[in-house]
């Protein structure tokens, strides 16, 4: 890097990280160190050791990356942890910018993770106490081996882990609750295949075309060629593999080693995060097994630029308290943003104790029922609408790996004839909703095999209807662990859908509104409604849906509130 350029981030991480002055702007960058694996192959990573200051007792960094070792793992981490005294090893993932071996996603991550961990304890160069660190796939690598190393080899373990925007079984985010997760999986396979060529982030630039060309692909198991040019090994096998129950997600999932994960934890992530409320249960299982972590909830994207700016100092603060004595600087182990309200809130543990569900009942002509209100009279029978994969229902916004995501208006899209919406009353009082919603909704269909997409949107007095939290359920798939509830003597299924976990105050004077529908694509794959393999889907049926709302069908969401006190 040169010289001005590393003057110039050094003066944007100093802004970034007040009250933390560098230890020193010393340090040397060995590149290239080879770490060999039980199987013969050798991963390459870059040390960045500090010429520490006399008494420093700052622990040993390891971050394990696929994206390479000179971009935001780098600016993120090694520097600015560098400069503060803590020698940082990057390491590029097994088939990634020179390590060996073939690199596909999440396979390898275990027995690299460990291999790396034990060899890291073993260099000069380490201080004694070993800590992880990094967001997204650098924080599934984390998860990969810790676990592991806790119940196997004790004194290997990390001493802490900093994980950032991630989760431990890609698995179940890849098939949400039964639908694939198309934009992201597609996404990331074009970056990924991508990343190490000539030029790659113009490529990616000139890429969107063909990437939205790949969304719209049928069968869905084309689409990455059409992406990225060529098929795609572990895109072809995440579509094939469409049971989570598969020995393939299974030998790639570390969920159940969570708990076994003692050492201090710090988790940072944000409410539109891809990966928001697979982080929050790794949290409750910490908590349950008796190790709770310092927890932040921003409002934040996986790529948000405030969230990477806060990460450092949160970490270093983290590390700092817990493995070098200093005081803690949080009264309270959660931190987390009321959107609605615009501000943060201290709490002990997460969710909230004094949340209490509130069912709001979905009634005839469009409303939203508040607790202890009556029904509208049903006698015109269900809401109904048509779903058509041909046409499917767009996405409006939602989680992505984009930077910049922000909720956005439905106002428009609440107009098309395959969306249905519930609106509450104009709110005398603010709810604060905080938690993980549970919509469950008496649906009549007359396929089989189809979708369930459910959003909670703030109507704003001026028409605005924006983004709270959504989540999906898909019927007759294999993807999810969940079993399809059956229909009534009227055909009729009581199907529940999870929401994503929220921290959101609605104020006096808006309302509440719940969409119903059958898709977002290209978030979600598109449920053609035959029953074909996902992969290999051509036919598409349309899906005739009703929602039910009479007395013996109580559709309704479930909302866990707060009084909301400052």
């Amino acid at each position: 890097m040169p010289d001005w350029l590393q003057r110039l981030t050094t003066s944007l991480l100093e802004r970034a990280l007040p009250g933390m002055p560098p230890a020193t702007h010393r340090y040397e960058v060995r590149r290239d160190l080879a770490v060999p694996m039980s199987d013969g192959v050798e991963l390459l990573g870059d040390l960045f050791l500090p010429v520490e200051p006399a008494g420093s007792t700052a622990p040993t960094m390891l971050i394990r990356s696929p994206y390479g070792r000179t971009g935001l793992s780098t600016l993120l981490f090694a520097r600015p942890f560098a400069e503060r005294g803590f020698p940082v090893f990057v390491q590029s993932c097994r088939g990634t910018f020179g390590s060996g071996g073939v690199f596909t996603p999440m396979v390898n991550e275990r027995e690299d993770g460990i291999d790396t961990v034990r060899w890291v304890r073993e260099q000069p160069w380490c201080t004694g106490r070993l800590v992880t660190a990094g967001p997204s796939y650098l924080g599934f690598t984390q998860w990969a081996a810790a676990g592991y190393l806790q119940r196997d080899d004790p004194a290997a373990a990390p001493d802490a882990l900093s994980l950032l925007v991630t989760m431990p079984d890609f698995g179940e985010f890849t098939w949400d609750n039964g639908a694939f997760g198309l934009r992201t999986a597609l996404g990331w396979t074009q970056m990924v295949s991508a990343q190490e060529r000539r030029g790659s982030v113009l490529r990616q630039v000139l890429g969107r075309r063909a990437l939205r060309r790949g969304y719209d692909r049928l069968p869905a198991n084309e689409a990455d060629k059409l992406a990225t040019g060529h098929t795609v090994h572990w895109y072809q096998d995440w579509l094939a593999h469409d049971s989570l129950a598969d020995d393939y997600w299974r030998g790639q999932s570390h969920t159940a080693a969570v708990p076994a994960v003692t050492a201090p934890v710090s988790m940072i992530t944000g409410w539109y995060d891809i990966f928001l409320p697979w982080q929050l249960r790794s949290y409750r299982a910490l908590v349950e097994a008796g190790n709770p972590p310092q927890l932040t909830v921003g409002p934040w994207g996986h790529a948000s630029p405030g969230l990477h700016r806060a990460a450092p100092a949160e970490t270093i603060a983290f590390l700092r308290h817990h493995l070098m004595g200093e005081p803690n600087t949080r009264e309270y182990p959660v931190h987390v943003y009321v959107t609605g309200a615009e501000l943060w809130r201290d709490l002990p543990v997460w969710p909230p104790a004094d949340a209490v569900e509130h069912d709001w009942l979905l009634g005839a002509g469009g409303r939203l029922v508040p607790p202890g209100g009556e029904l509208p009279d049903p006698s015109g029978g269900p809401s109904r609408y048509t779903y058509d994969p041909a046409d499917p229902t767009p996405a409006v916004g939602g989680p992505s790996l984009e930077t910049g995501y922000l909720p956005g208006d439905n106002a428009e899209h609440e107009r098309r004839p395959d969306v249905l919406t519930f609106t509450s009353p104009i709110l005398r009082e603010a709810v604060e909703v905080v938690g993980e919603p549970v919509a469950t909704v008496s649906l009549g269909s007359n396929l089989e095999h189809t979708d369930l997409f459910v959003r909670l949107c703030d109507v704003h007095p001026d028409g605005r209807s924006m983004t709270v939290c959504d989540g999906i359920r898909r019927l007759g798939g294999r993807g999810t662990r969940d079993t399809d509830p059956v229909p009534d003597a009227e055909g009729v299924r009581e199907v529940e859908v999870a929401l994503w976990p929220t921290a959101h105050r609605f104020l006096p004077g808006h309302r509440l509104r719940l969409q119903v529908s059958s898709g977002a694509h290209p978030r979600y794959l598109r449920n053609p409604g035959g029953g074909e393999p996902p992969a290999t889907a051509r036919r598409l049926h349309r899906a005739h849906q009703e929602v039910h709302h009479d007395a013996g069908h109580r559709s309704r969401i479930a909302l866990p509130t707060t009084s909301g006190r400052e």
